[in-house]
């Protein structure tokens, strides 16, 4: 007597003859972290946003780096020769042996010596205009503009002014580059603090969506560990998704920043014959980042989507492993 046949499962028929569908969350090609949520939709939005900060902290510092390479090659190649009065000497024949003795220092290229009314026009915007600088005691100024790549030997020229014309001095501005420097690197450290600042508000962020996610998705992950998957595919998935999510979002932030880098530019440029336009060029040079600052900008994007990718993923792991 053979063994009966096992009676086959047969599939519900669905009402009016329709097929039976499965739930949106286990649909075959519904995602297993849907990118246009709710959820992922704010998680783009924050993510844009923090982009955005970023760049505009990496586009400020590498504007005052700019600017201040460019002040600090320009105070570097002028030196000031400084003669105060004196009653026993010619202050006329001290300003032009200062002048020649600096003409003749190998590397100076110009040397011009103020006179007497542009020496005291220098002072109007201190002292005010319409005084009389008879019985004031004003130094006379001589500018050397030093050649490029030219390095002279002031040590020289100051011994030779100390022997030949008292009561002068030389001042090359190494103080000022100096206080310039301390105060561009402090401005671009800060501006590196915010931008790793702001890189971790971003992990955090994801790590709390990704939180978020599991959590909502806790069935579906429950699933897919009874049909065989690893807690090293559900990590991928996550990573690639949010990876998606992080560069849509991070690519907005970072366009939204070069646009307001160019609008701030084109105003700038705008404004440049006004006083307030000479004095942000003065500040500022040109107002517009170099190819450098655009390449930096791009690169936080993409290590913006890196970090979401990863910390989602390393997330992941971690919160398989506290819930068995």
């Amino acid at each position: 007597m053979g063994a009966s046949p096992k009676p086959r499962l047969r599939k519900a028929a669905a009402p009016d003859g329709q097929k039976r569908s499965l739930p949106a969350s286990l649909s075959r090609n519904a995602p297993l972290v849907p990118v246009d949520s709710a959820g992922g939709q704010a998680l783009a939005a924050v993510i844009a946003i923090l982009t955005f900060l970023a760049a505009l902290c990496a586009g400020g510092a590498e504007l005052v780096s700019a600017s201040s390479a460019q002040w600090r090659s320009e105070i570097a190649r002028e030196v000031t020769i400084q003669i105060r009065p004196n009653a026993q000497r010619p202050i006329d024949q001290d300003v032009d042996r200062a002048v020649a003795l600096a003409r003749q220092t190998p590397g100076v290229e110009q040397a011009q010596a103020f006179s007497k009314e542009e020496s005291e026009r220098l002072l109007e915007p201190w002292l005010g205009t319409g005084l009389d600088f008879k019985d004031l005691p004003v130094p006379r100024l001589i500018v050397i503009k030093i050649g490029q790549d030219a390095k002279p030997d002031f040590s020289t020229l100051r011994q030779s002014l100390q022997r030949d014309v008292p009561g002068a001095t030389l001042d090359d501005h190494a103080l000022w580059v100096s206080r310039l420097s301390t105060m561009a690197n402090t401005i671009i450290g800060v501006g590196v603090f915010l931008v790793a600042l702001v890189l971790v508000a971003a992990g955090l962020a994801v790590i709390f969506a990704t939180r978020g996610a599991m959590a909502g998705n806790r069935e579906v992950v429950e699933v897919l560990h009874f049909v065989g998957a690893n807690d090293d595919f559900i990590a991928k998935e996550f990573q690639r998704r949010f990876f998606r999510l992080g560069l849509r979002g991070s690519a907005i932030g970072a366009a939204a920043a070069l646009v307001l880098t160019l609008i701030l530019g084109f105003v700038a440029s705008s404004w440049r014959a006004s006083p307030t336009g000479d004095q942000l060029e003065a500040l500022f040079g040109a107002f517009t980042i170099s190819w450098r600052g655009y390449a930096v900008v791009i690169l936080i994007a993409l290590l913006v989507a890196l970090i979401t990718g990863i910390v989602s993923r390393l997330t992941v792991r971690r919160f398989l492993n506290e819930n068995g």
